[in-house]
């Protein structure tokens, strides 16, 4: 039977690695809220994976690792700049802006989810000249990949994180895709973040083969004991914190997590592919990741829903007409499940 859920990544089972992993851990007896021989493995991995000293805080979604990360470095005053589609700005039900005790967001428009080092210049200027009467400009905050599944090349993120850093802001990184990001761009975890100029990143690994699993990494290790208070503040210190670095720790510590992006990469590209050799498809973003958003005729998209095949319809981006859905491949999705929508396409094509 092929899957005919592309709806999300969220919607696939966990991968048997992981799931053996929390299995394994579930033996015995071990210390709570974190002082477990997971979790403390956990950080000896992750500063491995990233090539520097960190400190890294395994909680259980992205929302919550994205919220007090961005708390943690941006004061109840304080601005944060990102995309206007990035999750935070527009999925969190103002998570950011409740951890941080009101901080206030600015969604900057894009055409493809990223943004450019040079539309800080106008905000930032604008923030300087109201003095007092403005909130202070804190934090730029980039998605990877993107909301729009495009991925920023490492300097493109040292760009903005320059300019961040010249404003005495911190640069965030929300990474619930990073491993389909570096599954694209080839490049280590290490050039893609800290050596970019990334202060803190939220890390996600739920979209990619677990369970519940997401992190705050410090590089700035300045921010290390806001994080971890905060934390433990907001209800996201697990007192079995075993079972969240378990599976944080499948995925990094033999490249698990980028392998899996990769095959989920791979399949939507094979998808991407197919559906633009239909008449009337239009792929309107690089598919540079596992997502596709893609214009799709009327009588196609019915056809497609009738047969059973799950999508989402998406705001189309400036200058494209028509109705755009996004179709997501997980790392579970397999080349039967890419042939079985491609050929229902074909028939209402």
């Amino acid at each position: 039977m092929t899957e005919r859920n592309f709806n999300s990544d969220n919607v696939a089972p966990m991968a048997p690695e992981v799931l053996a992993a929390l299995v394994a851990a579930n033996r015995g007896t071990v210390p709570s809220y974190g002082a477990d021989p997971y979790t403390e493995r956990l950080t000896a991995v992750a500063r491995a994976v990233f090539e520097t000293d960190l400190a890294i805080f395994p909680l259980a979604t992205g929302t919550a690792a994205n919220a007090i990360a961005l708390a943690s470095c941006v004061p109840a005053y304080g601005a944060v700049y990102c995309a206007d589609t990035a999750h935070i700005n527009t999925d969190e039900c103002g998570a950011p802006e409740f951890y941080a005790g009101g901080a206030k967001l600015f969604g900057l428009p894009t055409p493809d989810g990223r943004l450019r080092a040079a539309q800080l210049d106008a905000p930032l200027a604008r923030a300087a000249s109201g003095g007092i009467h403005h909130v202070r400009p804190s934090a730029v905050s980039v998605t990877q990949a993107t909301e729009w599944g495009t991925v920023y090349a490492p300097g493109e993120v040292a760009a903005l994180a320059s300019v961040a850093h010249a404003h005495g802001m911190r640069l965030h990184m929300d990474g619930a895709r990073l491993g389909n990001a570096l599954a694209h761009l080839g490049c280590s975890p290490a050039e893609a973040t800290w050596r970019a100029g990334v202060d803190v990143l939220s890390l996600g690994v739920t979209k990619n083969g677990a369970m519940a699993a997401e992190a705050v990494v410090c590089f700035d290790m300045a921010l290390a004991d806001e994080v971890e208070i905060r934390r433990k503040r907001a209800g996201h210190l697990w007192s079995k914190l075993r079972f969240v670095s378990a599976q944080l720790l499948a995925c990094l510590d033999d490249g698990l997590w980028l392998r899996l992006a990769g095959q989920a990469n791979r399949a939507a590209a094979r998808l991407a592919d197919g559906l633009r050799t239909l008449p009337g498809v239009t792929v309107v973003q690089p598919v540079e990741a596992n997502e596709i958003f893609v214009v799709l005729p009327d009588a196609l998209a019915a056809g497609l829903a009738a047969e059973g095949f799950g999508f989402h319809g998406w705001e189309a981006p400036q200058g494209v007409a028509g109705p755009v859905v996004r179709l997501v491949a997980s790392y579970a999705t397999a080349d039967a499940d890419v042939d079985a929508l491609l050929a229902a396409a074909r028939r209402y094509g």
